[in-house]
């Protein structure tokens, strides 16, 4: 699947790569308790959370997605892990009340931009970061500090 057909596939109130001061202004402008908004973790990536508001606090909860494609709330102590196919699903579970959020989902915050997908990083090379390393004669380098190891 292509980025910008994944990109449509998306919802509405699923906001990307933006950050926990963004997604507090976001909600705090919209002002009303229950509002609500999908972004990615800042902290884990692949992660994405769910971030309500109510009284003038934003409550924010670990989404994961699982092998198998499903999504779920990472459970406090004491609650079941519930399983979803979509992001819809799992919305349309926690606007019924008492599910075990803060405040149950009211009002969504729908992003008003396209929609930033930042392809996955690569792994670490350290190959590449010695490389951008400035490089240096360390045997000529005058009153220097450098000592030939040889092996045993």
């Amino acid at each position: 699947m292509s980025l910008l057909a994944m990109a449509a596939a998306l919802p509405v109130y699923y906001h990307g790569a933006i950050s926990k001061k963004e997604c507090e202004d976001l909600l705090g402008k919209k002002n009303k308790d229950g509002a609500y908004l999908i972004r990615d973790s800042e902290t884990i990536q692949g992660a994405m959370c769910l971030c309500v508001y109510k009284q003038r606090v934003v409550y924010t909860y670990r989404l994961l997605q699982t092998h198998t494609g499903h999504y779920t709330l990472m459970a406090a102590g004491g609650l079941d892990e519930k399983f979803f196919k979509t992001l819809d699903d799992l919305v349309r579970h926690y606007k019924r009340r008492n599910q075990g959020l803060a405040m149950h989902l009211r009002h969504s915050v729908k992003r008003k931009t396209a929609l930033v997908i930042r392809p996955p990083k690569p792994p670490e090379d350290s190959q590449r970061t010695q490389m951008s390393l400035p490089e240096q004669d360390y045997e000529n380098a005058p009153d220097s500090e450098y000592v030939e190891v040889l092996p045993p």
